[in-house]
Parts: structure tokens; C-alpha cells; sequence
């Protein structure tokens, strides 16, 4: 069988979760002990050894407006592969082939005020035109399936749920200048709470920085800084403007994008990680903390249960009072952080993407059958 697979959100240069997600669902696709034929489709020329291509081909497509529906398309259409597997985006409208999608999570139905109106109507259109054209749907979590069947998207027999994994290779990193070299770069301090991800209303910042900022007031947070590390996304303006008015903005750092070379010794020189959002298809960097050993306290909202299981502290995401109470406990009770961080290593060992990639390429494998 010839698989096909979009790879053009793999080769973005500062990836962020889908993109991620790309990247190591295709290795690990690329890695498994199988007969099938790749071929990779990108809209820009890779960089050497992004993959292990002994099974697969490049196919570059440069086009700079609607590189998916019409040079995608168009190549899918004069040359279809026996099955085209989207793990980041959206089929092509025309195509003479079976597709299957990655859907990631319906958070713009249910907080739909967080996303731009445009954004909100092209996810919409996205996500309903991968479930009705789509030969099969990969789900990241039993959660975003259940949404997907709540809302009437798909027929429930269409719907694969494969877990993702963190960053392969991410552990606790003990050596003390390395990890002095990381505070020193995103200019953390020697104390600090951590946040990576894109800074945009639905990771649910502004419930974090006024929990912060509560704790701080009340002296229980001494020394402490918050580092809110990643890209600015939509509407990150009220993100800033929250810091600003916290009034202990000289506590918060907003370092910006965290280069995949410096995540693990990042992650391990946190006093906690915390990942507050109100939706989350998966959630990664919450596998990624776990796996470098350091505590995390996450959101109850979607799939995050699912990816922290018993190893994290949970908060109803609109909860700041239940927030505060969570960083005290990791900082006053050094028996909890201790027990986190060993849980936490336990859960993150749970996942891999061998068994995403395997699941995905049975999904691939049915939908590539002749009807």
C-alpha cells in the first residue's frame, strides 16, 4: 500500500502541539516494521534528516495561497496514493483517494469566545468536512471522540482513539549548568512556576496569573516567579494586559518561544508545571513535565484527565481559589512534590507513539482497503 501523509505543519520551524504532533506521529509511522510505501507532501523543501525516509519519498508542492485544496489536491488527484492520512489539518475538497484526519478537540464549539470569529468559522467548516469526507477519524483522547459523537459529526464506527506521547528522549535533567544556562536564557530566576504553550485566551492564563498574583500578595510565594514561556497566538493582548494589571508584573516573565533543545532541563528546573486551559485535545507539554519529573497541576477540562491521570493535581478550570490551593501544596508539602514526581514519570512511561503510530496505521490500513 502507498500511504500518503501530509507533512507541510511537520516542517514549521517553532511547532507548537499539532505541529508536534506531526512530527512524531510520522517517525514513529516511518519507524514500524512495515511494507508500505510513504510519500511525504510538503509545502516547502525539508531539512535534512527531519525523517528517516528509507521507505518513504518527498514530494515538494511550493505554493504560497490554498496549498492543501489545490496543489495537494491537485497532486492527490493526478497521482492518488492508496490511502492520504492528514494529521494536522484538513483533507483536500478534491481527491481520488480515501482520507482519513487527525481531529484534535471541538474546543471552538464550546468556548467559542476564546477563538477569532474567523478562526472559529474555518475550524468549524474544517472539523465538519474531515468527519463527512473522511474514511476514518483519529481522535486524540476518549474525550474529543465522545464530542465528536455529542455533536453528530461522524457515525461512533468511524472514530479511532489514538494517544499521542510527549517529545521522545524528554527526562529529569540533573546537571547544574545546564540548567543554570536555561534560567539564565528565558530569565526564570532560581523559583519559578512554569506555563509552555501558545498564549492565547483558551489556556486560560488569566485564571493562572490572578492565582499567582493572590498567593504572591499574601507572602506564600516568596522569591517565586511565574514564567508564561511560548509564542504570542489570537487575542494574547489580554494575557498582557492581565500581567500588567496582577500588580506584582515584576514576577511574571513572558520569554517567549522555548527552543526544543532546551524544553527537558526547562521543564526540570520548574518548581511545578501548570497547565490551566479550558480545552485541550490532549495536552503534550502535560506528558512532557511528567516525563522530566516535575510536579504538574492541570485544568479537569476535556482530555487532561485522561493524560494526567492520578499523577497530577486537578482544578476545575475556572476555579482560582482551587488553583492557589493546588502551587501551596506543591510548595509547602515536599512528600507530595516527591510522590508527583515519581507518579508522574510512571504516567508519561504509559504513552508512546509506537502504539500511537500503530493504531493510526490500522485506521490507514482499513480505510486503504477497496470497497
Amino acid at each position: 500500500m502507498r500511504i500518503g501523509i501530509d507533512a507541510s505543519r511537520a516542517l514549521r520551524p517553532e511547532r507548537t502541539g499539532t505541529e508536534n504532533y506531526s512530527l512524531h506521529l510520522i517517525r514513529a509511522l516511518l519507524a514500524l516494521d512495515t511494507s508500505h510505501q510513504f510519500t511525504l507532501y510538503a509545502d516547502r523543501e525539508p531539512k535534512p534528516g527531519l525523517f528517516e525516509t528509507g521507505r518513504a519519498q518527498w514530494c515538494v508542492l511550493p505554493a504560497r495561497r490554498l496549498w492543501t485544496h489545490w496543489r495537494l489536491g491537485w497532486e492527490v488527484t493526478v497521482r492518488p496514493p492508496d490511502v492520504l492520512f492528514v494529521p494536522a489539518h484538513v483533507l483536500p475538497i478534491v481527491r481520488r483517494c480515501p482520507g482519513v484526519a487527525t481531529i484534535h478537540d471541538l474546543g471552538y464549539l464550546y468556548h467559542g469566545t476564546k477563538h477569532r470569529p474567523l478562526d472559529r468559522a474555518y475550524l468549524r467548516l474544517g472539523t465538519a468536512w474531515n468527519c463527512r469526507s473522511a474514511r476514518r477519524i483519529v481522535a486524540d483522547s476518549q474525550a474529543t471522540r465522545r464530542d465528536i459523537i455529542a455533536e453528530r459529526l461522524c457515525s461512533e464506527d468511524k472514530i479511532v482513539v489514538a494517544y499521542p506521547a510527549g517529545t521522545p528522549g524528554m527526562e529529569p535533567i540533573r546537571d547544574s549548568t545546564r540548567l543554570r544556562e536555561v534560567r539564565d536564557r528565558y530569565r526564570t530566576g532560581e523559583s519559578f512556576v512554569l506555563y509552555v504553550g501558545t498564549l492565547q485566551p483558551r489556556k486560560n492564563l488569566e485564571t493562572l496569573i490572578h492565582a499567582f498574583a493572590g498567593l504572591v500578595r499574601a507572602q506564600h510565594l516568596d522569591g517565586v516567579q511565574l514564567v508564561l514561556a511560548g509564542r504570542k497566538g489570537w487575542y494574547h493582548e489580554r494575557i498582557l494586559a492581565a500581567v500588567h494589571a496582577s500588580g506584582v508584573a515584576d514576577r511574571m516573565v513572558l520569554p517567549g518561544y522555548v527552543e526544543p533543545e532546551d524544553l527537558a532541563a526547562l521543564l526540570s528546573a520548574a518548581e511545578c508545571f501548570v497547565m490551566p486551559s479550558w480545552w485541550e485535545g490532549f495536552g503534550l507539554p502535560v506528558l512532557e513535565a511528567m516525563a522530566c519529573g516535575t510536579p504538574v497541576i492541570c485544568s479537569l477540562a476535556s482530555s487532561l484527565p485522561e493524560v494526567a491521570g492520578e499523577a497530577a493535581l486537578l482544578f476545575e478550570p475556572g476555579d482560582q481559589r482551587a488553583l492557589e490551593q493546588a502551587l501551596l501544596r506543591v510548595f509547602q508539602e515536599p512528600g507530595l512534590r516527591a510522590e508527583m514526581a515519581r507518579a508522574g514519570v510512571e504516567q508519561a512511561a504509559r504513552f508512546s507513539w509506537e502504539t500511537c503510530a500503530r493504531e493510526v496505521l490500522s485506521a490507514l490500513e482499513d480505510a486503504g482497503q477497496k470497497e
